[in-house]
């Protein structure tokens, strides 16, 4: 029996997101599974909004894999999104409303 390898990247840290966002890409291809946890570090009253999980070959060129997260919508809370069968790199990706604001802590799980 083996051990299954697995890393957790930091890949956003005390970051405003305010209009379009996305965070910063992730090479992972060596991984099996992935999950996206983002906590709300500050949020803007009656704060609501969604990510998209976001794949690509080269670090590059992004499309959308299928899978969305809603973003927290309190201080301190949590949201998560899991993904597999995503090939080389990864991304969350955005769009709030205007005057909506989160700043964010993103983390990415990964696991062969």
């Amino acid at each position: 029996m083996s051990v299954r390898r697995s890393y957790t990247a930091i890949v956003e840290r005390n970051v405003l997101w305010d209009r379009d966002f996305a965070t910063e890409p992730y090479e992972a291809a060596w991984a099996s599974e992935a999950i996206f946890f983002v906590r709300a570090l500050e949020v803007s009253p009656e704060f609501s909004g969604i990510a998209r999980v976001q794949i690509s070959a080269d670090g590059i060129h992004w499309v959308d894999e299928g899978a969305t997260m809603s973003l927290p919508t309190a201080k301190d809370a949590v949201t998560f999104c899991k993904v597999a069968h995503f090939g080389g790199w990864l991304r969350l990706y955005g769009e709030l409303d205007d005057g909506a604001s989160i700043t964010v802590l993103v983390s990415l799980a990964l696991k062969e």
